[in-house]
């Protein structure tokens, strides 16, 4: 009787100087009422056993998703098919389904995050934007399609031998401009070929806030495991997220996300992407991982879906055809 008695002492005593306690006999934690292989994070701390909490410094506030989506341009500056070989109405519907279910899973997970979607559309049908609606008015999601008009960057984009080499760089700064000028804490720029897992989003922001509080300093983050990250033998760090590894990395594709605080800090570069195409397109950005840390997760939390032998699709270890049927929209 004595022995429960100062254990609820002492677990009392625990909660009021905000530490954690494991019993490690009972595989449990009595400071959190969980047990140890439940999420035991919570709003002020991430935990990961065995290595402890980390305060959270770097709250996530909001999060803006800027999708930017062509469905007419089966594979832009390729010609070869994507596995599944469907059009490309098919990848799109996929990919924002299951970005829409991502979302919801990080509504219900972390409600603190305010959460906005917009779709920047270039040149799609009637048939296929109707597609595109539906699938957000199904959804309980703040969301806004977005037709573009080329003509607003004839005077900054250099003109280009292909009307889709110019819209894919006018999206992308029609993406950066929204981003720039709305977004107010984190933005997820993100191309439409990408099916996330569920619970992607949420694994994103909340390894954001534990890497950024633990670095103490703003992030790149891509959420794929690209397999050309694996054709050289360039060094990396691991570093420990919410609920998985990550790696450093110096390249990524067009589809990240970062702060509002390094959108504008490399405003000048984020622009310049976009006025004319460069080789690779994203150079600039990787001179920027030089400097800044940028990580990618293992294993991936969104596959680019592209063709089987691409360097810059399909990710290891992943069930492809799983993760392409737990997406069908209809």
């Amino acid at each position: 009787m004595k022995k429960n008695i100062l254990k609820k002492l002492f677990i009392k005593i625990a909660k009021a100087l905000d530490f954690e306690l494991i019993d490690q006999n009972e595989f449990k934690s009595p400071t959190l009422n969980k047990n140890l292989n439940e999420n035991l994070s919570n709003i002020k701390k991430s935990i990961i056993l065995p290595l402890g909490e980390v305060k959270l410094t770097r709250k996530v506030k909001s999060l803006l998703i800027i999708f930017r989506t062509n469905t007419n341009v089966e594979m832009w500056n390729q010609n070869r098919k994507r596995i599944f070989d469907k059009p490309k109405i098919e990848y799109v519907c996929r990919a924002l389904y299951s970005l829409i279910k991502s979302i919801e899973f990080l509504n219900k997970s972390n409600p603190l995050v305010k959460v906005s979607l917009k779709v920047i559309d270039d040149n799609s049908t009637n048939e296929n934007l109707s597609k595109i609606q539906r699938l957000l008015d199904n959804s309980k999601i703040n969301s806004e399609l977005i037709k573009h008009e080329l003509s607003i960057h004839e005077n900054i984009i250099k003109k280009q031998d292909k009307r889709e080499t110019f819209s894919n760089l006018s999206t992308l700064l029609r993406a950066f401009e929204i981003g720039k000028d709305q977004g107010e804490d984190l933005i997820y720029f993100l191309e439409d070929d990408y099916i996330h897992f569920e619970s992607a989003l949420d694994e994103m922001v909340s390894s954001y806030e534990r890497i950024s509080s633990q670095l103490n300093k703003e992030l790149f983050i891509c959420p794929a495991d690209y397999p050309f990250l694996y054709m050289d033998n360039e060094k990396t760090n691991l570093l420990i997220g919410s609920k998985r590894h990550w790696r450093t990395v110096s390249k990524t594709l067009m589809t990240f996300m970062v702060s509002k605080e390094f959108v504008e800090k490399y405003w000048d570069i984020f622009r310049k992407t976009c006025e004319d195409l460069n080789d690779p397109w994203e150079k600039y950005f990787n001179d920027i991982y030089e400097k800044e840390v940028c990580i990618s997760p293992i294993k991936s939390l969104a596959v680019h879906i592209t063709n089987i032998n691409s360097g810059y699709g399909l990710s290891p270890f992943i069930d492809y055809k799983k993760l392409w049927e737990e997406n069908n929209y209809e």
